[in-house]
C-alpha cells in the first residue's frame, strides 16, 4: 500500500511545475571588437603587428589547456606543472568545491521517503500489588518487536526541486571559482618567472658594464702614470665602478624574492630550490584575442557570477513555496510478540498509514519579507554579474593597451640604446685621443647603462603584460568545463 501510494504521488509530482520564476540569464550585449585591437600606434613599431596579440575569428587559435606552453620555455613548463599536484591553495579550493558538490546529494535526498527499521526486546516484571491487577495475571513477560517506518513529504510545490537547483548552480559556481584560483596561480607564477629572468638580463648588462668600467679604470690609471690624466679622472672612474657594482648587488634582493615566490607557488622546499641564471632571451608570443563575445564564456569569474545569479533565482522559488501547505505521509508496520514461536506469525503483525497537511495562517508578514528579500538578492547578484563582465572587459582593454604601448616604447628605447652606444664610443675615442675630459666618457657611459636597463625592464614588462592578457582572457578555460 505504501509503494502504491508513493508511486502515484511521484507520478503526480512529475507533472507539477515548481513555484517561482524560471531562470533566464541576464542579458548583455558584447561589443563587436575590442577598442585596443584597432587603436593607432603613436610611434610605428618595427614590425607590422600592433602589439603582441592578434585579432582572431571565433575559435581561431584560441588558447587551450596549458596556455603557458606558448612561451616555449621548458623550465617554466616544469614549474607550472607542479601547481596542479602540489599547490596547497589550489587543493583548498578543490576541497571547498567538493564540499559544495556534496550539498546536492544532501538536498536531493529530501525528494525521497525516509525509511527506518528497528528491532527491540524488553522483559517486563509487573508488581503483584499494583492497583486493579487482574487475578492470576503473569508478573513476568517479554515484548519482542521488529518493524519499520516510512515518512515522506511530497514535493508538490517544487520547494525541494528549487533547493536542488540552487545547490547545483552553487556547485557550478564553486567549480568556476576553483578554475579562477587555478588561473590566478599559474599566471602569478609565470609573471614572477619572467620578471626574475628580466632581472637576470639586467645582471648581464651590469656585469658587462662593470667589466667595461674596470677596463676604463685601468686605462685611466695608466694614463695617470704617463702624465696625461689626473687624479680626478681616476677618482671618477673608481666612483663609477663602485656605483655600478652596488647596483649589481642590489638587483639580487628582488631576484631572491621572486625566486622565493616561485618556489612557494610550485611548493618546493625553499632551502633546496633555486633557479639558474637565465637572462630573458625568449621571443614574445602573439596572444590570440578572439572576439569580445567569447569573453563571457572564457572567464571563470564571469561564469561563477552567472551561476550564482541562477542559484539566487532558484531561492525565490524556495521562498514562494512557503505560502503553500506542508503535506506529509507516514506509515509503520512490523511484528510484535511475547516469545519467538509466535513473533513472526500473521496475528503478530501490526501496521498503520496516515497523512497530514498543515498551513501557516499568520506570520506577521514574514513570508512576504523573505520572498522580497530573495528577489532583491537575485537583482543584486544579477548586477554583480554584469559588473564582473564590465570589469573583465576593462581588464582585457588595459592589458591590450599596456602591450601596445610597451611595444612602441621598446622600439623607441632600442633606438635610444643604439644612440647612447654610439655616443659612448665617440666619447671614449675622444678621451683616448686627449680631445676631452674623462667626465664626458662617464656621462656617456651612465646614459648608456640607464637606457640598457630601461630596455631590459621593458622586455620583462612586456612578458608580464602578455601573461596578464592571457589571464584576462581566461587562459585556456571555457564554460564547457563546468560540471554538468
Amino acid at each position: 500500500m505504501i509503494a502504491v501510494l508513493a508511486g502515484g504521488t511521484i507520478a503526480l509530482l512529475a507533472g507539477c511545475k515548481p513555484v517561482g520564476p524560471n531562470y533566464n540569464k541576464p542579458g548583455f550585449t558584447a561589443p563587436d571588437t575590442y577598442k585596443e585591437t584597432g587603436a593607432p600606434s603613436i610611434t610605428p613599431p618595427p614590425n607590422p603587428i600592433n602589439g603582441s596579440w592578434k585579432p582572431a575569428s571565433p575559435s581561431d587559435g584560441m588558447l587551450r589547456g596549458n596556455w603557458w606552453e606558448v612561451y616555449n620555455d621548458p623550465q617554466l613548463n616544469k614549474l607550472e606543472e607542479r601547481i596542479a599536484t602540489n599547490n596547497q591553495q589550489l587543493k583548498q579550493a578543490m576541497e571547498n568545491y567538493l564540499a559544495v558538490r556534496d550539498q546536492i546529494t544532501v538536498v536531493r535526498a529530501d525528494l525521497f521517503p525516509r525509511l527506518s527499521a528497528g528491532l527491540g526486546f524488553t522483559h517486563y516484571k509487573q508488581s503483584g500489588n499494583k492497583p486493579l491487577a487482574a487475578p492470576g495475571a503473569h508478573g513476568n513477560y517479554n515484548d519482542l518487536t521488529i518493524g519499520g517506518q516510512a515518512t515522506w513529504e511530497p514535493d508538490f510545490w517544487g520547494k525541494i526541486r528549487r533547493q536542488v537547483e540552487s545547490a547545483r548552480e552553487s556547485t557550478q559556481a564553486s567549480a568556476a571559482d576553483l578554475a579562477n584560483v587555478d588561473l590566478l596561480l599559474h599566471s602569478e607564477l609565470a609573471s614572477d618567472y619572467f620578471q626574475l629572468r628580466g632581472l637576470d638580463s639586467q645582471v648581464q648588462v651590469l656585469k658587462q658594464t662593470v667589466a667595461d668600467l674596470e677596463h676604463q679604470l685601468d686605462l685611466t690609471q695608466r694614463r695617470l702614470k704617463g702624465g696625461v690624466a689626473t687624479d680626478v679622472d681616476v677618482a671618477q672612474a673608481q666612483t663609477q665602478l663602485e656605483t655600478v657594482r652596488a647596483q649589481l648587488v642590489d638587483v639580487g634582493v628582488a631576484r631572491a624574492q621572486f625566486e622565493h615566490a616561485i618556489g612557494t607557488l610550485a611548493t618546493y622546499n625553499l632551502p633546496d630550490f633555486s633557479i639558474p641564471f637565465s637572462p630573458l632571451d625568449l621571443k614574445l608570443p602573439q596572444v590570440p584575442v578572439g572576439v569580445p563575445s567569447q569573453l563571457l564564456e572564457r572567464r571563470p569569474d564571469i561564469a561563477s557570477a552567472e551561476r550564482q545569479t541562477a542559484a539566487a533565482n532558484a531561492r525565490i522559488g524556495i521562498a514562494i513555496a512557503a505560502y503553500y501547505p506542508t503535506i506529509s505521509l507516514n506509515g509503520t508496520g512490523g511484528f510484535e510478540g511475547t516469545h519467538g514461536g509466535t513473533w513472526l506469525q500473521g496475528p503478530s503483525a501490526f501496521w498503520s498509514l496516515g497523512a497530514q497537511a498543515a498551513e501557516l495562517l499568520f506570520d506577521a508578514g514574514q513570508r512576504r519579507a523573505l520572498t522580497d528579500q530573495a528577489r532583491h538578492q537575485y537583482e543584486a547578484q544579477a548586477a554583480a554579474y554584469k559588473n564582473t563582465i564590465f570589469n573583465a572587459f576593462q581588464d582585457v582593454e588595459d592589458n591590450l593597451s599596456t602591450l601596445r604601448i610597451l611595444n612602441e616604447e621598446s622600439a623607441v628605447e632600442q633606438r635610444a640604446v643604439a644612440s647612447a652606444q654610439h655616443s659612448y664610443d665617440l666619447s671614449n675615442q675622444r678621451y683616448k685621443a686627449g680631445a676631452t675630459s674623462y667626465l664626458e666618457v662617464l656621462t656617456a657611459e651612465q646614459a648608456l647603462l640607464t637606457n640598457q636597463r630601461t630596455l631590459t625592464d621593458l622586455e620583462s614588462r612586456q612578458f608580464a603584460a602578455s601573461v596578464q592578457l592571457i589571464r584576462a582572457l581566461g587562459g585556456g578555460w571555457d564554460t564547457t568545463q563546468l560540471p554538468k
